[in-house]
């Protein structure tokens, strides 16, 4: 398993990390990147209010893209404070490890995180996702159940945590 690099830089990947430690150092070195985007962004958008309209509407552009990266640094620095304060036992699920699924149709291995934990070919499970909500804390062997939309229950066996 691979992920792409921390930097989102094209075709460059690393190993998936396996370890607690190596999971964070990876969001951290996200974190670091998305701020460095955020100095970059920052620098655009500081300049005089002179200009034409054109001149202002890549300055709105630029601060559009900077409060978005905002929030996406926002919510990166809480996933890592999570991360920092969750059990990460070999058994149980907690953010950023590997889980193995059997959602009814044969084992899917899933990561639960963000999708800057996202490794090529496995997909993401967001903590804040029903799925992800019942998963956190769960024990391997044990059948969680989530309701993905009103009315509906579905069930997840935890079958392993990596």
């Amino acid at each position: 398993m691979t992920l792409t690099s921390p930097t989102g830089g094209a075709g460059t990947e690393t190993a998936a990390p396996t370890t607690p430690e190596q999971r964070l150092a990876l969001l951290e070195a996200r974190l670091t990147a998305l701020q460095a985007e955020r100095d970059q962004v920052l620098a655009e958008t500081v300049g005089t209010s002179s200009g034409d309209i054109a001149d202002r509407a890549v300055n709105v552009e630029a601060n559009i893209r900077l409060s978005l990266l905002d929030e996406r640094i926002a919510g990166l620095m809480d996933e890592i404070d999570a991360f920092k304060h969750s059990d990460h036992s070999d058994d149980v699920v907690s953010l950023g490890d590997a889980v193995t699924l059997d959602l009814g149709d044969g084992p899917e291995t899933f990561v639960v995180g963000s999708v800057e934990q996202a490794a090529t070919g496995v997909e993401v499970l967001t903590p804040g996702s029903p799925l992800g909500k019942a998963l956190i804390g769960a024990k391997v062997g044990d059948t969680v159940t989530y309701s993905p939309r009103a009315g509906v229950s579905l069930d997840a066996k935890v079958v392993a945590v990596s």
